[in-house]
Parts: structure tokens; sequence; C-alpha cells
């Protein structure tokens, strides 16, 4: 599969599709027994150091050092991306208006709520702009108002000229802003498309017809028209 600059593509498919091991992939956390994966023209064995400041990941999880501030995080990774440290400053500032995150910016990892330590994630994700952004389910733990900024936020980063990998369950998010799909089901790509050429593979050519109803049709057929449940 390719995620164009500027495009947002969004990765679908029950738990243990392969969602998590193509992203493995992609970060060099597993190696391919054939094919290869490409970031931003190279791959890791041609120039790590490329490969790897040219991709950011928000994990499902959030994932944060105990002794580091907000703050300290978006300064930590500012320079762990060698980023102009006024740029930066201006961009966490911005970030941090985006998710409501000002008053917190001094605090510890431990006094945050999980959907705060989500919006950490983020904020470090999207202070980079890589070329590459990968983010596992960025909706979940996110107030309605988190869930407004991320996506204005995205639409920046897209704009900017980033390639967006997200993968998510909440499909209704994707149907209204993904650019693509690729739907995945045992470790294989069973559609592709924009969402509405995913609903018509689908068959699901109703005027009100879902991306959840064509996304069941199609793990249906690749089932052998056995039902889900």
């Amino acid at each position: 599969m390719t995620v164009n600059p500027g495009e947002m593509v969004g990765l679908i498919g029950l738990n243990g599709a392969g969602k998590s091991t193509a992203i493995k992939h992609i970060l060099g956390l597993m190696v391919p027994h054939s094919g290869e994966v490409r970031v931003a023209g190279t791959t890791l064995e041609e120039n790590r150091d490329l490969y790897r400041s040219s991709a950011a990941y928000v994990p499902e999880q959030p994932s944060l050092y105990p002794n580091l501030t907000v703050k300290e995080h978006l300064q930590w990774t500012a320079m762990a991306y060698d980023l102009e440290q006024k740029v930066a400053l201006s961009r966490s500032e911005e970030l941090a208006r985006t998710f409501r995150m000002t008053e917190a910016m001094n605090a510890l990892p431990d006094t945050l709520s999980k959907g705060m330590k989500q919006k950490v994630m983020l904020m470090n994700a999207l202070l980079v702009s890589p070329a590459l952004l990968i983010i596992d389910e960025p909706f979940l733990g996110l107030d309605p108002l988190a869930i407004r900024g991320l996506v204005a936020a995205l639409d920046e980063v897209r704009e900017r000229g980033s390639a967006i990998l997200l993968s998510s369950h909440i499909l209704s998010a994707l149907e209204r802003k993904a650019d693509r799909l690729v739907v995945l089901h045992r470790g294989r790509i069973i559609a592709e498309g924009t969402p509405k050429e995913v609903k018509l593979l689908a068959g699901c050519t109703e005027p009100e017809a879902t991306l959840d109803d064509a996304f069941e049709a199609l793990v249906v057929k690749a089932e052998g028209g056995r039902p889900l449940v």
C-alpha cells in the first residue's frame, strides 16, 4: 500500500487482522519476509537516520517519561528531531491551546488523566510535522473538543505535505476525513480506495449505507459468507 504526501489513509480491520503488524513493519520493529518499506523514499537499511527522522508514531496506549513534564516532553522531542528552538516553542504553545493543555504544561504524567496523556502523545507527534505520521486509535479517550482540535491539526499537517496513516475502529470518523481506506483481513488487503469506492466494492450502493455496513459486508465475503456473530 502507498500513503502519499498530503494524504490521510485509514487502516481498518478486525482485531488480529494485521494492522499492528503492518505498523510495526513500517516503524522498523519487524523485518518483512518479502518486499520492502520505504519512508521519504528510503528504506531503514539504506539510511537509518533519515528513515527514523521521517516518521512519528502515536500508539494506542500513551507511553510517557514519568519524570518529564508535558513541556519537557515537547522540548525533548524538539531536540530529538533537531527542530529550531524558536519554532518549536511557538508550535508547542499553539498545540497546547489546540488541545486545551496550557495549564498542564508543567504537570507530570502521573497527575494526568488517560485522555490528557493521549493529548501529550499527539502534541509531540504533531510538533514534528514528519513526512509520515502514524496514529493508532487517536480518538479513544479524547473529549469532543479534543477530537475537533485533533481533526483540525491533522488537516493542517496534511496541508504541509505530511502523509498520515490512521488506524481506527471508529469508521464514521474515517468515512468523513480519510482520503483513502485500506481494509485488512487476516494479513491481506481485501479492499482499497476512497470511502465511496470501498462501499461500492462491498456492494453497498444504497444512499444511506455507511462505512460500517460496507466493512461488515467485506469481512463476511472474505469469510466465505459466514455471519460475524
